[in-house]
């Protein structure tokens, strides 16, 4: 006969399973609503939107460069909406003081006594938009390197944790570079996709017309909690993934480093800087999540290849011989998927 102490962990063991499997439906179940919900208000972007999705259940942060006018600020305020997480947005301009983004501390009257309060910036919420990141100087920009990195904001000495979940996205105008500050290459790390947002099809483009100029959108309904985002980043790091799945992902990023040893021609010809140990965890990370997204049960080389533009564009430096050459990121991401050897299952 089994005594209790026997039959608990087996217990436990059954209990956490299946809530990993019910947050595991739960995921998979509500894509086509997530879909749907978009649906109101974007026509379009299905690329755009599921590799926000995946870094969103992943836990990182997005970088989205695009024209003006192509609905990002409408499209990650939709998907705040869809998860309920309190959504703020910061436009970036060369004025703008490090203290704006995270808080300060006052001067207040406290019944008779004056003391020195923190008020909270906007970037004490779960979702912000950086809109134009790269319009501040960089003081600035590195207020945000902290929150993206450690979640939290220090002031006056204080460290002050913000609210779980917490997710960045920036954006980026390719088009007017004048008067700008680019993104250090530490900053840039710390995005785990830099998304392109282009212009849609004609098809698409006449729909949007005819759907903004007739009738008021829809309201969006909330699906999900903050809770179910954090329970999700917990079962994304539980997907199942294989050692050469691992080792591909590295073997990508590795490849993409100029004067190393297995590096291809065309990156010692056309890179300046290569991907770190960065960009094999977020391709891991983002095709475990696409994985679940998809309602599949493990990691395979179609997802690594899915999530490679998005993962490398913006952690591939080119040089001036590439810029010669008429050659862009894209073409040498295609690259490096064709010059690494597919992996070979171990026996």
């Amino acid at each position: 006969m089994s005594t209790p102490t026997e039959t608990a962990p087996t217990s436990n063991a059954s209990a956490a399973f299946a809530a990993e499997r019910e947050t595991a439906e739960k995921l998979f179940e509500g894509r086509a609503r997530i879909e749907a919900e978009l649906g109101k208000v974007i026509i379009g972007q299905r690329d755009v939107i599921e590799q926000i999705m995946i870094a969103l259940i992943a836990g990182g942060h997005c970088l989205i460069t695009g024209a003006p006018g192509l609905a990002k600020t409408l499209l990650v305020k939709s998907i705040a909406q869809i998860f309920h997480l309190k959504f703020q947005r910061i436009q970036f301009t060369p004025d703008l003081m490090p203290a704006d983004i995270t808080g300060t501390e006052i001067l207040q009257d406290l019944g008779g006594t004056r003391k020195m309060v923190f008020v909270p910036g906007p970037v004490f919420a779960n979702m912000i938009l950086a809109d134009e990141i790269n319009r501040t100087p960089p003081k600035t920009q590195a207020a945000l390197l902290e929150a993206m990195q450690e979640h939290q904001v220090t002031a006056a000495g204080v460290k002050h944790v913000l609210a779980e979940p917490f997710f960045v996205l920036a954006t980026q105008n390719p088009i007017e570079m004048e008067g700008t500050y680019p993104l250090p290459e530490a900053q840039l790390d710390r995005f785990m996709f830099n998304v392109v947002m282009d212009y849609l099809p004609e098809a698409d483009e006449v729909s949007v017309v005819t759907q903004t100029t007739s009738t008021r959108p829809a309201a969006i309904t909330p699906l999900f909690t903050g809770e179910d985002v954090q329970s999700f980043h917990e079962l994304v790091r539980k997907v199942p993934v294989a050692e050469e799945m691992v080792r591909y992902a590295v073997q990508l990023s590795a490849a993409s480093r100029p004067n190393q040893a297995a590096t291809p021609a065309f990156v010692n010809d056309w890179v300046s800087w290569g991907a770190g140990t960065r960009a094999g965890q977020f391709l891991i990370l983002g095709a475990k999540a696409r994985v679940l997204l998809q309602g599949r049960a493990h990691v395979t080389i179609e997802d690594i290849q899915a999530l490679a533009a998005p993962a490398l564009r913006h952690r591939v430096l080119l040089n001036y011989r590439a810029e010669a050459d008429g050659i862009r990121v894209e073409e040498v991401i295609k690259r490096l998927l064709a010059a690494t050897p597919l992996p070979v299952k171990s026996a």
